[in-house]
């Protein structure tokens, strides 16, 4: 850990032992941030994908950890899990928060990562539905169709593309932070190679998606998701 990271996680407890709300202490922190990742506790946190996606949520687990006993166990889960602030937490206050520089970031995650998961998986809804239509029940293929639709080649193909560009290893499994950064280049890909009509349709398409499955579980659209 930095020194300048040290110092923002000190300030941050003590912010909020002496009575600030922890939901906003911890957007000042994040603010502030310096690290792109780091290791801690046997555990590595990445912030920052590709050097232009800003997880949040990663870096606000990891301050929480810091806060451990401070925070209500419920208010923490409901924050990390489903990304809602506590309630009674000033409205409208995270992009002010955390800063243009991490909000802009937080954009890049967003769209690139959070939607672009939602996209295959509307399109491989699309894919199975069109069976069901011609009375075909089994989804052998589904995936691979749906990647092939959305990025002109099948998944371990575009795996093996990513790899050989990043010199990683060629092997059968993926880690999360690898998959991760998988899906980041899969969206920079789709938008180099498409043009801006069809772009701006798959993210239509994956943020109707995305609504729709928050709707099903009776949750609105987080507030760190842009506006509009």
């Amino acid at each position: 850990m930095s020194t300048r990271d040290a110092l923002t996680i000190q300030e941050l407890k003590r912010a909020v032992a002496e009575g600030k709300n922890w939901y906003l202490a911890v957007l000042e922190a994040i603010r502030l941030w310096h690290s792109p990742e780091e290791d801690c506790e046997g555990r590595h946190y990445r912030y920052l994908v590709d050097n232009e996606a800003f997880d949040w949520l990663v870096l606000a687990e990891r301050l929480c950890e810091e806060l451990n006993a401070l925070i209500p166990e419920e208010e923490r889960l409901g924050l990390l899990f489903s990304a809602m602030p506590p309630a009674g937490s000033p409205g409208g206050e995270f992009r002010k928060m955390i800063g243009a520089a991490k909000y802009q970031a937080h954009l890049n995650y967003f769209y690139g990562i959070l939607v672009e998961r939602f996209l295959v998986l509307a399109v491989i809804e699309e894919i199975r539905k069109e069976k069901r239509v011609l009375g075909l029940t089994s989804d052998n293929g589904v995936g691979d169709e749906a990647y092939r639709r959305i990025y002109g080649a099948s998944q371990s193909a575009l795996l093996k593309q990513f790899r050989k560009e990043r010199h990683y290893r060629h092997v059968r499994s993926i880690s999360l932070s690898e998959l991760t950064e998988f899906t980041y280049w899969l969206f920079k890909y789709r938008v180099k190679m498409r043009d801006k009509s069809c772009v701006a349709s798959d993210t239509k398409k994956a943020l109707a998606k995305l609504h729709e499955m928050l709707k099903l579980k009776g949750k609105p659209l987080y507030p760190s998701a842009p506006e509009g």
